[in-house]
């Protein structure tokens, strides 16, 4: 059995300052869990932001509003339109620069050593024209080996069906946000992705749900007793 903080901080690592995208830190005053960034002056000099010496959150001040916002966006009523929305936010599919490079030089040495059979074919010198040949295909082999290390490096957008498969194995949010405890709370938080990122300066919190980091690895979680 999984043994329990005394004080568990729900939002632990998702709270991110806007001020300087750092992880907030959990910290307890007079019984009550807060999130705090702390950027010392010559930090903040160094590194051209603008940020208050400390940036604090309320934990609760959070819990209530961000948990109405889940339960309502992914009732049933709400569902597919929550999905579509998530569909629709993913980054687009780019293929790295490297990759992109490898590829470019693979085409270009399958043109040459068209080219140099033609020649061949032509009556070229065949020593001359096999040198050419034996230098392309090691410059095309070369560049295969590099796409081989780049492809899959980068992130794939998930589908709808893989979205759709994530967010009912996580069962009825509204009901475990409704009935479970700090622990389990937090657990649902980290299966959906949830990014929060405080605005100090306006005191408003930017939410955001990535499934992506757990596709393949959701479990269930239980509501509280």
């Amino acid at each position: 059995m999984k043994q329990r903080t005394r004080n568990p901080y729900v939002f632990r690592g998702l709270i991110y300052c806007a001020a300087c995208d750092r992880r907030m830190q959990g910290q307890y005053n007079h019984g009550a869990a807060y999130y705090r960034c702390r950027f010392p002056q010559e930090y903040a000099l160094a590194n051209q932001v603008e940020h208050p010496s400390n940036v604090y959150l309320r934990e609760d001040a959070l819990t209530n509003p961000l948990d109405t916002w889940l339960a309502s966006a992914f009732t049933p009523h709400r569902l597919q339109q929550t999905i579509t929305a998530m569909t629709d936010a993913q980054p687009l599919e780019h293929p790295p620069a490297l990759a992109t490079a490898a590829q470019a030089i693979i085409t270009d040495c399958d043109t040459k050593l068209e080219r140099y059979r033609a020649a061949l074919d032509a009556g070229a010198d065949p020593t001359v024209v096999t040198g050419w040949i034996t230098q392309t295909q090691a410059e095309c082999a070369r560049a295969e080996a590099d796409l081989h290390t780049q492809s899959g490096t980068g992130p794939r957008r998930m589908s709808r069906t893989e979205i759709s498969n994530l967010v009912r194995a996580l069962g009825d949010i509204a009901g475990v946000l409704r009935d479970a405890d700090s622990a389990d709370k937090a657990e649902v938080y980290r299966q959906l992705g949830l990014r929060l990122t405080y605005e100090a300066e306006t005191q408003t919190v930017r939410a955001s749900v990535d499934l992506s980091a757990h596709r393949g690895v959701m479990v269930c979680v239980r509501g509280g007793t």
